[in-house]
């Protein structure tokens, strides 16, 4: 019988791989890191075939620590780091340089001349929901054709394949069968119409990108290809699910109704609300993005991105000292009732949603000959939850109704004085899944979708399974209070 689901996340630092039942039961969970590579300031590169690597590792060992029958495996399902940039030969499925990662900027220059032409970031916002920037995967394409020898020529001829992680992974489980990518991840390339869900001419003579290097787009939940030759596994294993990282843990977190939203607490933070069948534009600088398209059924979502959330943690552990190790942060705030004042703007990278102040830089504000370890503590914390108070305030304008419950999930979420917190900023309740790991469960469910070991949502609402909530305490006026001391901070910032 074929009951098992097997999800691969292909993040930025590592690859997972869980082994799930249709009960959610985890049956192994392993995960190995691969090296990153920073060739010139501001630029991050991965080597393709490192990642591959690391993937095949990975799923033989979670393989064996399940001790299962590889015959169970129904279906596998595929998240992964979104407009990390990779282009190979389709004849030897060799990469002709390495991938360009998501947070690499050398085609900053580039962005910013196109920004300048009149209307036509207007008119890529309309057509695409993203704003003109290096983030993105487009411009990623357009440098390594040009500065690849001979690699737009090839391209042009039929010769390379495109792909974010997602179609390379395909390419490679199907032993290059299929060269496919899904609307969430193709969303992110600025190649892609929103409403017509399909590559756009103008967009791609906009950006130089030739149409013979690009994937299928395809939908979320459907069988793409089969395996074929990957060690441990058998020939004829569907590949079934896909969907980019914050796509996949907002279907994880069974966010599934217009309104509904999650907030994925890493090294930063991602938002992410399910606006339905509709494509909101957003007027408060959000990010508009295809959640998920299953048949014929599309689903859009508004997103909003801070840059340091856990990495703030980070910091005072790496930086200051002030901890030895992450999950102390939680005991040493708990010392004190509040942070005196003392407010934390962790804007270590710039601000990101809805202020979009690259320049801007983090201070701490309100400090006095009172303040403590534990106060700065109480204050980065603090700091960690404003910054998701101003995103989900700007999608909640351009949505028109206020956020019920937030779903919570990524490391920082085991924090109970954050997450309260949170929940009295918002006056919203917060809810925190007993599986955590929703950007993996995601796919599995997109992938166990197509073949039958979920029949549709309701059959994943009854498989989600709440851990905790967290219901809002303070008083409305303590809440102003707090949120007229962050305004005034950021100003500073």
């Amino acid at each position: 019988m074929s009951d098992l689901v097997i999800s691969i996340d292909q993040g930025t630092t590592g690859t997972t791989v869980l082994i799930l039942d249709q009960k959610l039961n985890v049956l192994a969970k392993k995960n190995k890191e691969f090296p990153q590579y920073y060739p010139k300031p501001g630029w991050v590169e991965h080597d393709l075939e490192e990642i591959w690597d690391c993937t095949l590792k990975t799923l033989r060992e979670a393989i064996k620590s399940a001790a299962i029958d590889p015959k169970r495996i129904a279906a596998i399902g595929i998240t992964n780091q979104r407009e990390t940039t990779g282009i190979w030969d389709r004849k030897t499925g060799k990469p002709i340089h390495k991938a360009i990662v998501w947070q690499d900027r050398r085609t900053g220059d580039l962005c910013n001349r196109l920004n300048k032409k009149s209307g036509l970031a207007t008119k890529i916002r309309r057509k695409t929901g993203l704003v003109i920037d290096a983030y993105f995967s487009g411009t990623k394409i357009k440098w390594l054709l040009d500065q690849v020898p001979g690699a737009r020529k090839r391209a042009k001829a039929g010769a390379l394949a495109f792909g974010t992680i997602d179609t390379f992974l395909v390419w490679r489980l199907s032993g290059g069968a299929a060269h496919v990518t899904d609307v969430s991840n193709a969303s992110r390339t600025l190649l892609m119409d929103l409403k017509t869900l399909s590559w756009d001419k103008e967009l791609l003579k906009i950006f130089d990108v030739p149409k013979e290097v690009l994937p299928k787009i395809a939908t979320n939940s459907e069988i793409y290809a089969v395996t074929k030759n990957i060690p441990g596994l058998p020939d004829g294993i569907p590949i079934a699910g896909m969907a980019g990282d914050q796509q996949a843990a907002l279907f994880g977190q069974a966010c599934f109704d217009a309104g509904s939203a999650k907030c994925t607490y890493g090294t930063g933070s991602f938002i992410l609300m399910n606006t339905g069948p509709k494509i909101v534009y957003s007027k408060n600088k959000m990010i508009t993005t295809v959640g998920w398209k299953i048949g014929k059924k599309t689903t859009y979502a508004l997103e909003g991105a801070a840059f340091i959330a856990g990495a703030a943690v980070q910091w005072l552990r790496d930086g200051l000292n002030v901890i030895d190790s992450a999950p102390e942060i939680e005991a040493l705030a708990a010392k004190v009732n509040d942070s005196d004042g003392v407010t934390f703007v962790p804007a270590l990278v710039g601000l990101g949603t809805p202020h979009w102040r690259p320049e801007a830089r983090g201070i701490i504000h309100g400090i006095t000959r009172a303040t403590t370890r534990a106060h700065i503590a109480r204050a980065t914390l603090e700091g960690i939850a404003f910054f998701q108070y101003d995103i989900i305030k700007a999608m909640e304008k351009d949505l028109g109704k206020k956020l019920k419950v937030l779903k919570v999930d990524g490391g920082a979420s085991s924090n109970n004085i954050l997450m309260q917190f949170q929940a009295d900023l918002l006056r919203t309740k917060l809810v925190r899944p007993k599986m955590v790991e929703t950007t993996a469960l995601g796919s599995a469910f997109l992938a166990g979708l197509a073949v039958g070991v979920w029949k549709n949502t309701d059959d994943i609402k009854k498989a989600w399974v709440k851990d905790r909530e967290f219901n809002p305490k303070m008083k409305p006026i303590e809440v102003k209070s707090h949120i007229t001391r962050w305004a005034e901070a950021v100003k500073c910032a």
